[in-house]
């Protein structure tokens, strides 16, 4: 197959983390008046992720890197993609920075282009390490998906993080170089400096992300001559699960005439198994991808040594690329699967109105100086705002 990448670089280690506090989404079927198989089945989403008043983008961030911290010492470089931005100067990666305690001899930037964001991350990661062995970048993706309470996309929200540690010792994911790009300015999806939700046009953005996974495949295609048969797995930037297997369909129907076609189950052998954390967390934005990625790792049937996966991320706006990796030997062992299953298995449901209680919480814009009280989080929480500056602290 052509476009092979010969220098040893990739992830060496992936870590997915979530809030403690979680929206079963058959009651908000029942709160809104709606059909609960709107949502189980029409969109494939069972549970949406609730972030506290004290959980943010950075303490989510942080709390992902926390089984990393062995090697916090080697980072050199910290790429933090959001779209959830809780500031327009300062990285929120400085703030992880600090309460990580990473080196002072470092580089940290904040990353944003709606959903894609963590993948120029980690392309900009890879292009690091290949011309610097010796260091390690830590790739950060943390969002919170947010829309009006009752709008159509409510169901679809989430909250999560991801945390890589790229490096030339890659003990889960090699990249192939080759990557298929689109870019084209679009309105679908976007959110002011002025609103707390997101504004989305369902139909147009389905629309973009399809057009753009075309797009994609056919520049990844021009330069590698691949078919969709050489990848053993997708993952595919999920919003919601069904939107992952409208991206497959997708790919199946623009494969050359000759192409033999696909066992009929063949979603539920490439696709379905990275879908399952998005199916009970929702929407995570620029943390997607890789979190498909990173259930794909702890959930897959089958072993994945040597296995090919492909990856398409899109950000709404619209930025797209299509790639390529394999999975390497021994990667079992280098996972954080107790660890995911303990954040996920552990939460706490709320009822709809203490879900809109702490939706309508939203951090004060006035300037005064505001405390939060403690819930569940991470090890890290948002502890409040003192001189317009966010205060974090560690859980004892």
């Amino acid at each position: 197959m052509k476009g092979r990448i010969t220098v040893p670089v990739g992830i060496e280690r992936i870590s997915f983390y979530t809030p403690r506090y979680m929206l079963p989404l058959r009651e908000l079927a029942t709160a809104r008046g709606a059909d609960y198989d709107k949502y189980r089945i029409g969109i494939g989403q069972e549970i949406m992720a609730v972030a506290p008043p004290d959980e943010d983008v950075v303490t989510m961030a942080a709390s992902a890197a926390i089984p990393m911290q062995e090697d916090f010492q080697a980072v050199e470089l910290v790429l933090f993609a959001t779209e959830s931005s809780i500031d327009q100067s300062k990285s929120a990666g400085l703030f992880v920075h600090g309460l990580l305690g990473l080196p002072q001899r470092c580089r940290v930037v904040e990353l944003k282009q709606a959903c894609y964001s963590a993948t120029l991350a980690l392309r900009i990661a890879l292009q690091t390490v290949a011309a610097n062995p010796k260091a390690k970048v830590l790739v950060l993706a943390s969002d919170i998906a947010r829309y009006e309470l009752g709008s159509p996309a409510e169901p679809t929200q989430g909250a999560g993080a991801i945390a890589m540690l790229v490096s030339a010792t890659p003990r889960l994911v090699t990249f192939d170089p080759a990557a298929g790009i689109h870019a084209e300015d679009a309105m679908d999806f976007w959110r002011p400096n002025y609103r707390e939700e997101a504004v989305v046009e369902g139909k147009t953005s389905t629309r973009l992300y399809l057009h753009a996974l075309q797009k994609t495949w056919e520049h990844f295609h021009e330069q590698t001559g691949c078919l969709l048969a050489d990848f053993d797995y997708c993952c595919f930037h999920t919003p919601f699960t069904n939107m992952a297997a409208k991206a497959y369909q997708i790919l199946q129907k623009i494969q050359p005439p000759e192409t033999p076609k696909p066992d009929e189950n063949s979603f539920a052998q490439r696709v379905e198994p990275s879908l399952q954390y998005n199916r009970i967390t929702g929407n995570t934005y620029s943390a997607s991808l890789y979190e498909c990625l990173a259930c794909l790792l702890d959930q897959a049937p089958n072993d994945l040594t040597d296995r090919r996966i492909s990856f398409f991320s899109y950000g709404s706006g619209c930025t797209a690329e299509f790639f390529s990796g394999t999975i390497l030997p021994g990667y079992k062992q280098h996972l954080c699967t107790d660890q995911h299953r303990e954040v996920l298995e552990e939460r706490t449901p709320l009822t709809v109105r203490q879900y809109e209680d702490v939706f309508n919480l939203a951090v004060p814009h006035d300037g005064w100086d505001y405390t939060f009280g403690q819930y569940r989080t991470g090890p890290f929480r948002f502890a409040g705002v003192s001189g317009h500056k966010r205060i974090y602290a560690r859980n004892e």
